[in-house]
């Protein structure tokens, strides 16, 4: 009888925390989609007056990157800019 009662507070406990977990990331999803929200709040705002929101996002791209990484690819861009003759 011990057995059971074992596995079945086991069970619960494991249940308990798989719950948890899950609740923890739905919350987590929640928040993410409120920022996402936030995010095109901004942008429309930002587009609202006169900006130009998809080099805006390409700005906040490059503000991630390494800058020693966007000067070579800009400089194999214009030589390929060059050869092609744009």
């Amino acid at each position: 009888m011990s057995d059971t009662s074992a596995t079945d507070t086991t069970y619960r406990v494991t249940a308990d925390e798989l719950r948890q977990f899950i609740e923890r990331f739905e919350r987590l999803e929640m928040e993410k989609k409120d920022l996402a929200d936030q995010q095109k709040e901004v942008m429309s705002e930002a587009k609202a007056r006169g900006y130009d929101t998809k080099v805006m996002r390409k700005v906040v791209a490059l503000r991630k990157r390494d800058p020693q990484d966007i000067s070579e690819e800009e400089a194999v861009l214009d030589l390929y800019k060059e050869a092609l003759g744009m």
